[in-house]
């Protein structure tokens, strides 16, 4: 059975330690960490007493790739996917998840491929890297892309052994998302699941929300013997409550169960 998991970033802004609590009250088959400025998310040893204490397995360590998580470990990109990759070892999770290098990263860039082949040739972690998104300004047309990312935000320009495809991202770049799995191929090895409406921003909405393939892409997950992990990565920023932020994660789980042909588990405790 495709394991489906929630994202630390889908309880955001409460703490990482909430995401194994609503894993485990509402039957999630595990948990993926983005390492950012919580301490608990850069901690290995705490980790692994939350994933034990709940029952809940990290099935992937994200590493600390965005803007906002620059300085966390190390200013040097290297040193922090390194470290990630070190993390989702010493947790037995299969899987790190990491960005394109951004344009300004040259040294990092030049040599990136070369260093996710290198830290995977050494563990038995899959270095998953992410497909993006441009930046479009708003009020601009359409067809203005300018990418942040080098060479590109789409990781398949390049060529990988292990991919992440996030269908949030997939919206903001107007990408088919089931083409691109089909370029990802049997790289193909993480999924951020999410919807997104094609608005120029990072979205994140629950499956079904938006104008994105979830459900197919899920069904030809079944259907092909799909055997990495499925993540929800939805934000529930904007939750006003515990109730609503459980509801929005419930129903994220139920879609992805339904259409990934599991039984979903409907009397969460």
């Amino acid at each position: 059975m495709i394991p489906v998991g929630l994202s630390t970033a889908a309880v955001w802004p409460q703490p990482a330690a909430a995401a194994f609590e609503y894993a485990k009250e509402l039957g999630y088959d595990g948990v993926e960490v983005m390492v950012w400025a919580d301490p608990v998310s850069q901690d290995v040893s705490a980790l692994r007493r939350l994933s034990d204490m709940h029952g809940v397995p990290v099935l992937a360590v994200h590493a600390p790739c965005l803007l906002i998580t620059q300085r966390i470990w190390s200013p040097d990109p290297e040193v922090r996917l390194r470290r990630a990759v070190a993390a989702a070892a010493a947790l037995d999770a299969p899987t790190t998840v990491v960005h394109p290098p951004f344009r300004w990263q040259r040294k990092y860039a030049d040599s990136f491929p070369q260093l996710v082949a290198e830290l995977e040739r050494v563990t038995e972690v899959a270095v998953a890297v992410e497909n993006m998104f441009p930046l479009r300004p708003l009020g601009r047309k359409r067809q203005l892309r300018l990418s942040g990312y080098r060479p590109s935000y789409d990781p398949t320009d390049i060529g990988y052994a292990n991919y992440t495809l996030d269908l949030s991202h997939t919206a903001a770049a107007h990408v088919d998302a089931l083409e691109l799995a089909k370029r990802m191929g049997s790289g193909l090895r993480h999924i951020h699941l999410a919807d997104g409406t094609g608005a120029p921003t990072d979205e994140h909405l629950v499956p079904g929300r938006g104008n994105q393939p979830c459900a197919q892409l899920c069904e030809e997950l079944a259907r092909n013997g799909f055997d990495g992990q499925v993540v929800l990565e939805v934000s529930t920023r904007k939750a006003t409550s515990r109730e609503q932020r459980v509801s929005d994660l419930a129903e994220a789980l139920l879609f992805a169960r339904l259409h990934l042909g599991q039984n979903p588990r409907l009397d969460p405790a």
